[in-house]
């Protein structure tokens, strides 16, 4: 299945806690149909002290399902669908079909 989202977009929280707020992918989990945004789900964490990193309660993005959020469109930050076209020069892009913006391209 091809997802729509991708790593580095802006997305929309449309529901939960964190509803309404604007935040980048990190990390996209297409088996688990979830992705990490980044300063959207954060919850408080205990860590075990390694070598690397110190021992304490961090605060870490945690996955948010992928129906709970929404591309933004690049006009004016509202969440927005999207649509697939070819351009003339033979690139496949994805627009908004809230305001008809590229989204990569």
């Amino acid at each position: 299945m091809s997802l729509k989202i991708k790593k580095g977009d802006r997305v929309v929280v449309l529901a939960g806690r964190d509803k309404g707020r604007i935040g980048e992918v990190i990390r996209m989990m297409p088996k688990d149909n979830r992705a990490v945004v980044r300063g959207i789900n954060v919850a408080k964490r205990h860590q075990r002290q390694t070598a690397t990193q110190e021992a304490g309660i961090i605060s870490k993005e945690m996955p948010i399902h992928l129906s709970n959020i929404a591309i933004a469109d690049p006009k004016d930050d509202k969440p927005t669908r999207i649509g697939t076209k070819v351009l003339d020069d033979g690139r496949k892009v994805r627009f908004a079909k809230r305001s008809g913006d590229l989204i990569d391209g």
